[in-house]
């Protein structure tokens, strides 16, 4: 059966008896014309909205109706886990194509909410339309922050360090691999870092409530674009260790194997949803968020420079210019 097929009213109906119940800060939740929540007491509201988009966020060829709703929460999620924000709440609009099965959207809802009760969120409401063109869903997420403890990307300071959480080049080479699978067995963390990535909501709430970072932005759209962002907002300019890179191990021999530089991949590539911050030189709070927050990893990979145009990649004794991240309109890395 299609959602055409259902119905709006009907279709809606199924999808709020699979919400889970939400928390106590929800006066009234999904199913009216709005919804009412309560404030958190002394704490300041963080709000962000993304979308996926069928054909530039992901292939129903190549993902599971979960993955798709999964993959819509947790882009959002990684903007509020940059901000240092909790995440509360959340609104979710499908544009749906008219033939899409009923089961399908119930999956993609399921996916949804399953990594919204690992982080207590609650789906607070939403809209459902219908289009004729691609499938798009789009996912506004609220949370909070204590005033003052909020990371922006604008606070870097020539001398301070440069970290990144996790691995780079995972979710790139997870979507080759996923266009290309006849070429060699992919590799399973890669695939699963572009179909399910995950925010780093645990790390950026620490390092904003610790005061351990200046600065930080979430790497959606790759380490070039992320480091570009930072120094524009921040007017500092910066040099990145190509050897210090943690590029995620199967992308690098994914590219090893089809004779494409993995260094320049990894940092022109994007949807890490890794964090990258601007850290104080002597790092004694960040030494305390990293022994109370283990996963995941975090490393030193460069130094935030005074001239805002000396944006530079250090390889071999050599200096090469930080090329140009992903850009929506241009479609290039």
């Amino acid at each position: 059966m299609t959602v055409s097929d259902l119905g709006e009213h009907a279709l809606l109906g199924r999808l709020l008896a699979r919400l889970p119940r939400p928390s106590a800060q929800v006066l009234v939740g999904p199913g009216d014309d709005a919804a009412v929540l309560a404030p958190v007491r002394n704490e300041r509201l963080v709000v962000t909205t993304d979308a996926v988009v069928e054909g530039v966020h992901f292939s129903r060829a190549h993902f599971a109706p979960a993955d798709i709703g999964h993959k819509a929460l947790a882009v959002n999620l990684s903007d509020l886990a940059a901000m240092a924000a909790t995440p509360q709440w959340a609104l979710l609009s499908l544009v749906l194509p008219a033939g899409w099965p009923v089961s399908d959207v119930e999956e993609l809802v399921d996916g949804l909410t399953t990594l919204a009760v690992r982080y207590g969120v609650s789906v607070v409401g939403g809209n459902i339309t219908r289009t004729t063109g691609p499938l798009v869903v789009d996912v506004t997420v609220g949370g909070s922050v204590a005033s003052r403890k909020w990371l922006t990307r604008s606070g870097a300071v020539a001398g301070d360090e440069i970290w990144i959480s996790g691995t780079i080049g995972g979710a790139r080479a997870g979507l080759e691999m996923l266009s290309d699978p006849g070429s060699r067995i992919p590799d399973p963390v890669c695939i699963a870092k572009q179909r399910t990535p995950e925010a780093r909501v645990r790390l950026g709430v620490a390092m904003g409530r610790g005061r351990a970072a200046r600065a930080a932005i979430d790497l959606s759209d790759g380490l070039a674009d992320g480091i570009r962002q930072i120094g524009a907002a921040s007017g500092c300019g910066a040099r990145i260790d190509a050897s210090a890179l943690p590029t995620e191990p199967g992308a690098a021999a994914w590219w090893q194997a089809r004779g494409v530089d993995p260094v320049m991949a990894a940092v022109t590539g994007g949807e890490d949803y890794e964090l990258l911050f601007a850290v104080p030189k002597k790092g004694g709070r960040l030494r305390h968020v990293r022994r109370h927050v283990a996963n995941p990893v975090m490393t030193r990979i460069g130094v935030w420079l005074k001239d805002p145009s000396e944006l530079v990649v250090e390889r071999d004794g050599r200096d090469e210019a930080l090329p140009p991240g992903y850009e929506h309109f241009e479609n290039r890395p």
